[in-house]
């Protein structure tokens, strides 16, 4: 019981990503209704042949404000998809990267944050990155997602075949991971 279904409001929205548990207490009250589920079609042996669900929508709408994506370490791997932005590799063992060092100003923002390997961070220490003699795959900036979902949530999510067509394509976020 410790997979995660994806909660949609009344009208699609994706809101969140829950444990199977509190799905099946959604559906139990009567607040939301199963709209596909698990491939492995298990049923749920306490709850009378209950398929186990992977999409519930609410029946009720609700209304939350707007959120703001916040920046983390979780947040510049999921938007760099955790792959180093200098050499491309795929590590377990990633850090964060200030592109302009913090002894030459550098702040924590989105624009000079990246995922970096150890290797390729080690290599550039605290120089610039032409300095180090290094290129950046990409320029970092702040992503336009603004999910009701956290990032790295609607990043696993969008591996799912089936929450793909609920959750909204962002050009920003690639589609490297999916």
């Amino acid at each position: 019981m410790n997979q995660e279904v994806l909660v949609l409001n009344s009208d699609y929205e994706p809101l969140n990503v829950c444990s199977m548990r509190r799905a099946i207490v959604l559906l139990y009250l009567g607040k939301a209704d199963i709209l596909h589920e698990h491939e492995a079609a298990e049923t749920m042996p306490l709850w009378d042949g209950l398929p186990a669900p992977s999409v519930v929508k609410l029946r009720g709408h609700v209304k939350r404000p707007l959120p703001e994506l916040k920046l983390s370490r979780r947040t510049v791997f999921a938007r760099d998809s955790y792959m180093c932005q200098y050499c491309g590799a795929s590590t377990k063992d990633l850090t964060i990267d200030h592109v302009i060092p913090k002894r030459l100003g550098g702040k924590a923002t989105w624009e000079n944050l990246v995922c970096c390997c150890k290797r390729c961070n080690t290599k550039k220490s605290d120089k610039l990155v032409h300095q180090a003699g290094m290129k950046l795959s990409r320029q970092p900036r702040r992503p336009r997602y603004v999910p009701y979902i956290s990032l790295t949530k609607y990043v696993t999510g969008r591996k799912n075949e089936i929450w793909r067509n609920y959750l909204p394509v962002f050009a920003d976020i690639p589609d490297i991971l999916f």
